[in-house]
């Protein structure tokens, strides 16, 4: 495997392994914390620099159903950890409390590009 895919490979890994701890942990525990809140960055961070690293190898974006969703999921990711910085930032109890609801379903829309992109690279 050439260093450029392995390297994009680990960082999109990394950004699951980041995401899935800071989602479930969240939900686990009914309540959104800080530390939560770094996961979600962590993972976003993580993710945007392995797909910036696949798209350069790639030659860009392409508009099939991966392409599609995994803007779509950075775009959401995005969303999902400032969301979450101003509910803690404000100390919104009720927001805190039902957060989890919206990090899983971002969760899960996250999972398709994911999973389309290691199915696609594995047929390639």
């Amino acid at each position: 495997m050439p260093a450029p895919v392995l390297l994009s490979t680990v960082f999109i890994t990394l950004a699951l392994i980041f995401y899935s701890i800071g989602v479930w942990s969240e939900r686990i525990a009914g309540r959104l914390k800080a530390w939560h809140l770094a996961f979600f960055w962590l993972g976003l961070v993580c993710d945007t620099v392995g797909t910036a690293m696949m798209l350069e190898m790639a030659g860009g974006l392409t508009f099939g159903v991966h392409g599609v969703t995994g803007v779509t999921a950075i775009l959401l990711m995005v969303v999902h950890a400032i969301w979450a910085t101003v509910v803690l930032i404000r100390v919104d109890e009720a927001a805190i409390r039902n957060f989890h609801k919206f990090s899983v379903a971002v969760w899960v829309i996250w999972l398709i590009p994911y999973l389309s992109g290691a199915l696609f690279g594995m047929t390639a």
